[in-house]
């Protein structure tokens, strides 16, 4: 058996069996990794080449679907102020990386990866995990049902 299948069965494991609030992080870092994966497809003069246009999209569209699927699992009800102010954040991001694919924008990716890898977003999100099932439905509704679609 190839070792990338020992690895793709490992980390759908750790997908599957992990909690709610454990999958919300799992998908801010591949939101990460995705939109860095994007912004490196500029070259030199902030251009996309010809023939890293397909790459480039798909890495902006999974981030895209990362944070719908984000703002969909908010529990606007139970969430509180808390709950607002993340789909707030979430709008404005897709709103942005919108903006940024149409205009082939560099300068914005770069400005939601700045965001989304902020410490202190990371460090508040993880702060939240034990009350998160009042934020995210993602624990215990449909919105992760599909655990490792985006991951």
């Amino acid at each position: 058996m190839p070792l990338n299948t020992f690895y793709t069965a490992y980390r759908d494991t750790g997908i599957k069996t992990a909690s709610g609030g454990t999958l919300v992080i799992m998908l801010y870092d591949e939101a990460v990794r995705q939109l860095t994966s994007a912004v490196q497809k500029f070259n030199a003069e902030g251009k996309v080449a010809p023939g890293d246009i397909e790459k480039f999209g798909a890495a902006l569209i999974k981030t895209q679907e990362i944070i719908n699927e984000l703002q969909t699992s908010l529990d606007m009800d139970k969430g509180g102020q808390i709950a607002q102010n993340l789909m707030s954040l979430y709008v404005y991001f897709n709103r942005e990386l919108m903006d940024a694919n149409i205009n082939k924008d560099k300068s914005k990716l770069e400005f939601v990866l700045n965001m989304l890898n902020k410490e202190d977003l990371k460090v508040a999100l993880k702060s939240l995990l034990p009350e998160a099932a009042g934020i995210f439905m993602c624990f215990y509704g449909p919105a992760f049902s599909g655990r490792s679609a985006f991951l």
